[in-house]
Formats: structure tokens, C-alpha cells, sequence
């Protein structure tokens, strides 16, 4: 199958929702670490694996395209599907305007990048992929959850010969050779983690129970995933903001620490990142920020996200000129 990269490829194939740049960017929002099924297939499309479909979407001004690859056709519940997924509902541009008149470090930071929100995501796919973001990197994590798809996931289809799959369900990895198969992969620890959490989900709450969170309290649903094999108090917060539609979680590691410390001057308990000091920092920016403090967060996160990689981009093509001359001299 041919990937759709434009409207005018297949018109009758494509549909859209109206959605301004101010409440979304997608280059933004699909690159900054959330979830770990998309790529840029070309310029300003993007492409990957939102429930068991493939799909590929792009912006052009006040318009979100989207095809979706199979046998459907785009419609209504489509619509619905993406919109559930961006959470569409929630004004973004009011939200921006809100933290910027409480926080003017925000308001510095978030002018250069509208349109950052939260993704709903399912939450027994975002908790496996969050156990894999221990001591890793964004491009490594991607690569860790295609490999993960492809060895444990249903094929969805291929596009210009490239695989897709879905997310493997709680029972394929929770079976008794998934651990050794995920250490085979590459996954080291992190194996024991993803499977024992997939069997205890599985034996236990199951996948239903697990997004039963949603309706409960943010510290309940919190105290329940830390219970599970593999999730500390940032996987938990991550869950609960991206999946379990608790906006007002707030992941911190030491990034995050260090900003709360060196840019707001939050006076902390400690010198380390304790269970005390997580949740003195989360308590600081919900006072701040409000009921949507993790939304503000995943902005000032995806802001920094980018300066380091223009960082190291720039580091890169300075070794590489130095390089060069050397060896022209």
C-alpha cells in the first residue's frame, strides 16, 4: 500500500477538523516525547499507530487532515477517535493566555511554542511505553517501542514496504517467554518491568480496571500504578497526566527539579529528588498553575526539548567544521 502523504493524493480519502495552530501544532506535540508511534513520513506529515488503525495527518492553517489506511473509510467516529485523542475540547489558547498571566517565566518560554497539549492515550500502552523511558532517550524509546510492536503486536498493514503493528495486548506480554524474548531485543532491565506489569494488569485490574482510573481521585490512581513492577512516582505521574485524564499530575524528574530550583526558586525539603521532594515540586507549579499544571509542564518541557536538540545540533556541525579543517591543514 502507497502512503498518502497530501490531500490532493486520494482527496476522497481525506477528511478534516478545524483546529488553529494555536491549539496544535503537531511537530510539536507528536516530537516531544508523549507517545512513541509517530514519525514525520514527510515533510509536515506524519504518520503512525492510534488504536489499531495507521494513520497519517498533517495541518494546513486551520485545518487537521487525516487519512486512515484500510478497508474505512473517514468519518464521524473517526473524527470522534482523533479528537478524543488531541482532546479537541479543551481551549488551549485560554489555558496559554491563564499561565501567562500567572507565571511570566511561562509567558516567556510558551510564545515561540503554541499549540502543546496533552494527548488521551490508552493507558495500558502508555504505561508499558512509559516503563521503557527509565534512563533512556526519546530516540532510543522510539526505537525500543517499534521493536516491541513488531515482536509482540498484530501486523496492521505496510506502507511503501514499511511495517506497521499495533500495540501488543497484556496477554502477549505477559506470557511466560515474553521476558527473555524483550531481553533479546535489547530492553535489559526493563523487561522484567514491562512483563511483570503486563501480568499483574492482566491477572489482576485488567486493561478495563486500568482505565477505570480515570474516574477515580489523581492520588488514588496514583498510589494504585506505583504498586505495579517497574513504576516510580514520575512513570505514575506520566500515566495519570497522558492517559488517566489527571491534567493537574505533574512528572518530575531532575530536569524538572532543577528548573523548579534554579528558575522559580522553590524552596524544597532536600537536596535530592526524594518521594518528598516529587510531590513538594508538584504541589508548587499546581499552585501556580492551577488544575491544568501538567499541561503547562509538557509546554516548558517540550520548550527545553528543543533547545537541546538545536543544542546538540549545533555542537554537531561545530565538531564536524573542526573536523574538516583539520584535515585540510
Amino acid at each position: 500500500m502507497a502512503l498518502r502523504d497530501t490531500p490532493s493524493t486520494c482527496p476522497t480519502l481525506w477528511r478534516w477538523l478545524r483546529c488553529p495552530p494555536a491549539e496544535l501544532r503537531l511537530d510539536l506535540v507528536l516530537a516531544s516525547g508523549q507517545a512513541s508511534r509517530w514519525r514525520e513520513s514527510s515533510p509536515g506529515a506524519w504518520t503512525g499507530v492510534l488504536g489499531d488503525r495507521v494513520w497519517t495527518l498533517r495541518q494546513e492553517r486551520d485545518r487537521l487532515w487525516y487519512t486512515v489506511y484500510g478497508q474505512e473509510t473517514p468519518g464521524p467516529e473517526t473524527d470522534r477517535i482523533l479528537r478524543d485523542y488531541f482532546q479537541l475540547d479543551v481551549g488551549l489558547a485560554a489555558l496559554y493566555r491563564t499561565w501567562g498571566a500567572a507565571d511570566p517565566l511561562f509567558c516567556q518560554t510558551a510564545t515561540a511554542f503554541p499549540g502543546v497539549r496533552v494527548l488521551r492515550q490508552d493507558p495500558v500502552e502508555c504505561l508499558l511505553s512509559f516503563i521503557c523511558t527509565s534512563n533512556n532517550h526519546v530516540a532510543r524509546i522510539t526505537t525500543m517501542i517499534e521493536r516491541l510492536c513488531q515482536a509482540f503486536g498484530q501486523h496492521l498493514c505496510s506502507l511503501d514496504e514499511q511495517p506497521f503493528h499495533a500495540f501488543p495486548s497484556l496477554a502477549a506480554l505477559a506470557g511466560s517467554e515474553a521476558e527473555a524474548k524483550l531481553q533479546a531485543l535489547g530492553f535489559g532491565y526493563r523487561a522484567r518491568f514491562v512483563s511483570g506489569t503486563a501480568r499483574a494488569i492482566a491477572e489482576g485490574m485488567g486493561a478495563k480496571g486500568l482505565c477505570q482510573l480515570r474516574a477515580v481521585p489523581y492520588a488514588e490512581a496514583r498510589r494504585v500504578l506505583c504498586a505495579l513492577p517497574g513504576v516510580g512516582a514520575k512513570v505514575a505521574d506520566c500515566v495519570c497526566l497522558m492517559a488517566l485524564d489527571k491534567a493537574e499530575a505533574v512528572p518530575v524528574d531532575t530536569h524538572v527539579w532543577h528548573i523548579a530550583r534554579q528558575r522559580y526558586g522553590a524552596a524544597l525539603g532536600a537536596r535530592s529528588l526524594t518521594a518528598r521532594v516529587h510531590q513538594e515540586i508538584g504541589d508548587f507549579f499546581r499552585e501556580l498553575w492551577g488544575p491544568y499544571a501538567g499541561w503547562a509542564q509538557a509546554v516548558l518541557f517540550c520548550a527545553d526539548l528543543r533547545k537541546g536538540r538545536a543544542s546538540g545540533s549545533r555542537a554537531r556541525r561545530g565538531r564536524s567544521r573542526a573536523s574538516r579543517g583539520a584535515g585540510c591543514s
